[in-house]
């Protein structure tokens, strides 16, 4: 026993999976005969010439014999001493220091560690700077770009999540409810930010609640109520104004009686909105007139009497009238608007396409002005410009990026809505431009270098004149007015401003594009 203590003096290494040794066991009382058997194997353990290290397999870790085995070794020794002790005795594997994570995966396959987002440093060049007497509210449309391009995706900050019906068939009305809220919840986030750079005015998106006016799959607005509360309350607690724009299917002139009652139902989902939100009168809804359907007089005639038999007066309360770039300028709103007392809201952009003759926007303003006054309402105008190098009329009605300058015209205290791609950077840009609000370089982004004429819009079927306008870039209104006086709506400002993307968010959800 002394030769085998001997063998296992400290410092020797042991490889555990040595040649194959007679298997003897003791029996249960542990004769003679199985000690000298176990006395043979332990020899023959121990004196296993050139001992190397174990090589774990995976992370090829070399393991020495250390005080652990040692101690086992000795154990097994004095057992087989005594003849006593169990059938077998296991020797355990020693501890090995290194973090146990590397056992259960392969170095190759551990997943790299993602470095930390660098954010972006934005160079924003200077702007030409200008004067101006005008000290009101300038609001952007329906999209805050900073907070819609947030990443990680799932962190994006957007009012116009939207489904397609086969998506409601599929998912069912709550699901649809839930994208509503969600859109709320967001409305949120976007005020706040608006508050932190100083813009107190803006329209909210008419895709707020998808399909909440649709003749089978509408649904009332009360499940959101407590919602739709907060965010009226912040913005009144803030001082901010907030408006819509429904699209441009609204079409109160349209022959067909189920459009018209399509459209009282879109009218109506947006009052019972602003209703619920608790905003006051300076809530407004504006839609243009729409489809001349072959015979103008006759479609203003119909749009008079849609508003005085049909409207309800919740509706009516906040309905405003905008002039558009194809069939209806000022001069032909006007009058209607002063009969039935309702508030025109004059687009510059829209007028220099569709100027009203022997009226100038002095004018126009002063007159419109007069049914905000009766009706206690702050007035608002629409600005936009056309694109750098735009021609044709289709080019020309699009949106720039920007806007550079405001209207000489412009009364001092009135709301200003930017109808611009770049949404709330349209704003800031002019704040430093007339240097009418403080703003915050870090909310800053530069102007793209290139604007492309695009437009993603409707586009008419029908052909130029000839070939020889459609290479000069002649083209006339044909097109756009001859698909309306059929009765197509004009493309509204929401489709227009609803995005500076086209966003696919899953197979259904989608982020309609300018």
């Amino acid at each position: 026993m002394e030769a085998i203590a001997a063998e296992l003096r400290p410092g020797r290494t042991l490889r555990p999976r040595a040649a194959k040794a007679p298997k003897t066991v003791l029996s249960e009382q542990g004769d003679e005969s199985d000690l000298t058997s176990l006395e043979e194997e332990a020899e023959h353990i121990t004196k296993t010439p050139k001992f190397r290290h174990k090589t774990v397999p995976r992370n090829n870790k070399k393991v020495p014999l250390n005080k652990d085995m040692e101690e086992a070794c000795s154990g097994l020794v004095e057992d087989l001493s005594k003849g006593t002790g169990p059938k077998k005795r296991k020797l355990e594997a020693p501890a090995i220091e290194d973090d146990a994570a590397s056992f259960d995966e392969h170095p190759s396959k551990k997943k790299r560690k993602r470095a930390p987002k660098v954010e972006p440093v934005y160079v924003i060049p200077e702007v030409e700077r200008k004067q101006t007497t005008f000290r009101g509210r300038l609001g952007y449309a329906c999209l805050n770009t900073i907070l819609r391009t947030k990443k990680p995706a799932d962190e994006a900050v957007f009012c116009s999540r939207t489904c397609r019906i086969d998506t409601i068939k599929k998912n069912g009305i709550e699901w649809v409810k839930d994208l509503g809220r969600r859109n709320v919840e967001d409305a949120l986030k976007i005020i706040e930010w608006n508050e932190e750079n100083n813009i107190r005015f803006m329209r909210l998106s008419s895709e707020m609640f998808p399909f909440a006016s649709h003749e089978l799959y509408g649904y009332s607005l009360d499940y959101c109520a407590p919602v739709l509360a907060k965010v009226g309350a912040l913005a009144n607690k803030y001082g901010h104004r907030l408006t819509v724009h429904p699209g441009q299917f609204t079409q109160l002139g349209s022959p067909k009686d189920s459009v018209v009652k399509a459209s009282i139902r879109e009218l109506e989902y947006h009052a019972q909105m602003l209703n619920l939100m608790g905003i006051g009168p300076d809530g407004v809804m504006i839609i243009h007139g729409g489809g001349v359907y072959g015979d103008k007089e006759a479609a203003l005639a119909r749009i008079r009497k849609t508003v005085e038999e049909d409207l309800p007066k919740n509706v009516r309360d906040r309905l405003v009238l905008e002039n558009d770039e194809l069939c209806y300028n000022a001069a032909d709103l006007l009058p209607i608007c002063e009969e039935l007392d309702i508030p025109l809201v004059f687009d510059y952009h829209h007028d220099m396409l569709n100027p009203s003759l022997d009226l100038p926007p002095s004018e126009i303003i002063t007159r419109a002005n007069v049914i905000f006054a009766r009706r206690g309402i702050k007035p608002k105008q629409h600005l936009s410009e056309p694109r750098e190098g735009a021609v044709t009329v289709m080019e020309r009605r699009a949106h720039a990026d920007r806007c550079q300058r405001l209207p000489e015209d412009l009364p001092d205290d009135m709301d200003l809505m930017i109808e611009a791609k770049d949404k709330e950077q349209a704003v800031l840009h002019l704040y430093r431009i007339y240097n009418l609000q403080p703003v915050i370089h870090a909310s800053l982004r530069p102007p793209a270098v290139i604007q492309t004429k695009e437009t993603k819009g409707r586009k008419s079927n029908r052909k130029t004149r000839s070939k020889k306008d459609a290479v000069a870039g002649e083209h006339t209104l044909d097109a756009d007015a001859k698909g309306l006086e059929m009765g197509v709506g004009i493309e509204g400002d929401e489709e227009d401003d609803a995005g500076v993307l086209q966003i696919v968010i899953s197979g259904d959800f989608v982020q309609r594009g300018p």
